[in-house]
């Protein structure tokens, strides 16, 4: 999957949490993307079975989506929190910094900070 597919799916599960519900309009202002983008990255991951329309055209979450962006969202989290505790730069940098290694990190480099993580609370 590319990196601006994880995102989409990442805002996805984050919307939700926030509002009880998504609709790409949402996905659109949370991303800063133009709706037709939107519409269009929605037609893939629905065709690839991350996501499903429901009542009113709202987004959800398959099983495959939701397992794929709790992943991203967790990565985000966990890399986030490290950032700032090793560098100790802002939340809000760590964030951004966060973003962008997310998608491309190791499994095992992210086994490792966990580790790190829980032995350097």
């Amino acid at each position: 999957m590319y990196e601006s597919g994880e995102d989409y799916l990442e805002a996805i599960l984050v919307l939700k949490n926030q509002n009880g519900f998504v609709r790409s309009v949402d996905i659109a202002n949370h991303l800063g993307f133009s709706k037709p983008s939107v519409s269009r990255a929605m037609s893939i991951l629905e065709k690839d079975g991350y996501i499903e329309f429901g009542l009113g055209n709202m987004i959800n979450l398959t099983d495959k989506g939701n397992e794929k962006a709790s992943d991203i969202y967790d990565r985000h989290q966990l890399l986030t929190k490290f950032l700032v505790k090793i560098t100790g730069v802002s939340k809000e940098q760590a964030e951004e910094n966060a973003c962008r290694v997310e998608h491309v990190i190791d499994a095992d480099i992210v086994a490792g900070i966990k580790k790190f993580m829980s032995k350097n609370k």
